[in-house]
């Protein structure tokens, strides 16, 4: 298994990804709307003979700490027949590397603490930002030293509001 940045061609693949592992097009056209506003930051594809996984990561905006750069980590899908065998976790380790080595500061994700815990987010760093996703699933991660100052208002792309 390979993990790729995403390309134009894998689109078909991306949505069926998505639609197969949450029996809906939401987080698809998730992905589909961040790529079109450009803010989208790094999309990545596991591939074995064909894409099996994707992750995006996109902008967010640190109000009162906005040297500090900052990513959102969502969403993520593995299609059901590959799910259980790590591509997940191989995603969102390529993806955190990646995002350390262009500079990010800090990723957030919502999502299920036992699962995002142990890449080393942690709800407790999270608790100092407001978002409109506040709660025990909001969880943050320094990628940096500055990542734990991080603290505010923070703004998720536009897309996450149009979520239905």
């Amino acid at each position: 298994m390979g993990i790729r940045l995403e390309e134009s061609a894998d689109w078909s693949s991306v949505y069926a990804i998505y639609s197969a592992a949450f029996g809906q097009s939401a987080e698809a056209d998730l992905v589909r709307h961040m790529h079109q506003d450009g803010d989208l930051i790094l999309s990545l594809i596991a591939y074995g003979d064909e894409p099996v996984g994707h992750i995006a990561y996109s902008r967010l905006v640190l109000h009162e700490t906005g040297s500090i750069r900052a990513a959102v980590l969502a969403p993520l899908a593995v299609a059901p027949s590959f799910q259980k065998q790590g591509i997940g976790a191989a995603l969102v380790r390529d993806g955190l590397k990646r995002l350390t080595d262009r500079g990010y500061d800090l990723v957030l994700v919502l999502g299920e603490p036992h699962y995002y815990g142990r890449f080393g987010f942690d709800p407790n760093l999270a608790e100092k930002l407001q978002t409109p996703y506040d709660g025990p699933y909001l969880q943050a991660l320094a990628l940096s030293p500055r990542g734990t100052g991080a603290h505010g208002p923070a703004s998720y792309a536009r897309a996450f509001a149009e979520l239905k």
